[in-house]
């Protein structure tokens, strides 16, 4: 779908296109929404031929078939020609739903109160939560929400290897975290986790980000994964401790003297332990010098008994 224009200031003519959905986005939509209107006037048809054929005529059970297919067949064909369209809404969602909001409070507000109470109304609902630092962070957290889910669409738009027929994944959701915004994006066939973890560097810069993380948020789905765009670093600040205040500042200070803490191993300071070996008995000898027969006169008596 494309907006052309012709007219150009000062009475001349140019020709300019703004596109507002990819062209092989558009002839993908129209291929699909034809074979869905195929297959389920189809299927929707037979099913309500063979239903209504045992109530009736199997001819006027075709004529029901088809005055009930036809019609389903042609919802199932808008909502496929559509979709590209209802997917733009559906990132466009939040600042409709605000703008809307905001106008009809406008509208309301001007017909039923005169104009300086009007404007006062207007610069109190500005002013307190600008002049506030907790709403103004809260605030400004979620513009930040806002501005990351369009900057991600432009990743997968420009640099993002995509499927054949263009389809970008569906951004779901985003919420602010300590450290930046958390979002939640459904990858459609052609991307997977490996395919992002090689851009984060880029989606970083898509986003006006210090660093970008990306990880499954399905243990069952490969293609829900989580989205973290880091802004800040929340673990460099200091942080105020209680046990500050229970601390008696009566006491003295004593002064530590710091322990030195050995480099090296010295040898000769170390205690080399004493070791003492069993002694050994010699075996007697006899009077010649030789040593005495294992043999002793009470084992030749035991054997005398026994011959």
């Amino acid at each position: 779908m494309s907006k052309s224009s012709s007219r150009r200031g000062f009475g001349g003519k140019s020709s300019g296109t703004i596109t507002v959905i990819e062209a092989r986005v558009h002839r993908s939509s129209a291929r699909n929404a034809r074979l869905a209107f195929i297959l389920t006037a189809v299927i929707v048809g037979l099913l309500s031929a063979v239903v209504a054929a045992s109530y009736i005529h199997p001819i006027l059970a075709v004529f029901v078939g088809v005055l009930i297919g036809v019609p389903v067949g042609g919802l199932v064909w808008l909502l496929v020609r559509i979709w590209p369209v209802l997917r733009l809404l559906w990132w466009w969602t939040p600042e409709i739903g605000i703008t809307t909001i905001l106008g009809a409070a406008w509208v309301q507000l001007a017909n039923h109160t005169p104009m300086p109470v009007t404007l006062a109304v207007v610069a109190l609902v500005v002013g307190v939560p600008a002049a506030l630092p907790a709403s103004r962070r809260l605030v400004v957290a979620w513009s930040w929400c806002l501005i990351v889910r369009h900057r991600l669409r432009v990743c997968f738009a420009q640099f993002i290897i995509a499927n054949q027929s263009g389809s970008l994944p569906l951004i779901l959701w985003a919420k602010p975290t300590p450290v930046g915004e958390r979002v939640w994006v459904y990858l459609r066939p052609g991307l997977s986790l490996a395919d992002l973890e090689s851009r984060l560097d880029r989606i970083a810069v898509a986003c006006h980000a210090s660093t970008a993380l990306v990880e499954r948020a399905s243990d069952g789905n490969a293609a829900y994964v989580r989205f973290d765009i880091k802004r800040r670093e929340v673990l460099t600040a200091q942080v105020g401790s209680p046990l500050v205040d229970v601390i008696d500042d009566t006491i003295p200070a004593t002064e530590r003297i710091p322990a030195v803490v050995p480099t090296a191993l010295d040898l000769p300071d170390v205690d080399v332990p004493t070791v003492t070996l069993p002694v050994q008995k010699k075996p007697a000898t006899t009077a010649n010098g030789s040593k005495p027969t294992a043999s002793t006169t009470s084992d030749v008596d035991d054997v005398n008994d026994w011959i």
